[in-house]
């Protein structure tokens, strides 16, 4: 039986844009189901000890300026590192891809269009117009999917995700979770193949 990871994401980060394309290599690489969480990250915070970046000490704003460079040379992709539009809320985009995925269909093309707008393009992704053209372009029916977005349905299931996420141990975005370990980070994404590949039970605190 194929394993699960239960996918915790938000599409305002650049971490899990830089590391989207290799989680679903190596979930492809492994024949695993991927379970799309979108969740808020700013909640993930208050219970992480984590700050928005504004708050965080000069040397760590710095130094994340430095990882994002690294990683998108590193991975080969492109990334502006000071886009025209971040911080920006990202609900509108989160909501598609819960609602996309509620319906049976994959959101992994719209995911990655999303993250190129926002890190690539210097465009507004809590701009309905914006994401109702990714959804089009990416093959979807943007009627359909910016309609449930915003429904009680996906707010309860976007807030359910939150909290599942800090249940989990989230940190920080991306959080890949595994029989129940959580791979906080992009970098993690290694330690989640050979998780994969063994077929170890997961670790815990305990």
């Amino acid at each position: 039986m194929s394993a699960t990871i239960d996918y915790y994401v938000t599409l305002i980060s650049p971490f899990s844009y830089l590391g989207h394309k290799a989680f679903l290599s190596v979930a492809a690489k492994h024949s695993a189901t991927i379970a799309y969480k979108p969740m808020n990250l700013m909640d993930v915070f208050k219970t992480s000890g984590a700050l928005p970046i504004p708050e965080r000490p000069q040397s760590r704003q710095n130094y994340r300026l430095i990882e994002l460079q690294r990683i998108a040379d590193i991975r080969q992709v492109p990334l502006t590192l000071r886009p025209a539009h971040f911080p920006t809320n990202p609900a509108l985009a989160n909501g598609c891809v819960a609602a996309i995925a509620q319906a049976g269909g994959d959101p992994a093309d719209f995911m990655f269009a999303a993250f190129q707008a926002c890190w690539v393009n210097d465009e507004q992704i809590a701009d309905e117009a914006v994401v109702r053209r990714l959804l089009t372009q990416t093959g979807h029916d943007a009627d359909t999917i910016l309609a449930e977005a915003t429904s009680d349905a996906i707010l309860a299931e976007m807030t359910a995700n939150t909290e599942a996420a800090i249940a989990a141990g989230a940190v920080g975005a991306p959080v890949y979770v595994l029989n129940g370990e959580p791979f906080w980070g992009q970098d993690r994404i290694d330690y989640l193949d050979h998780a994969l590949a063994s077929g170890r039970g997961p670790y815990t605190p305990a």
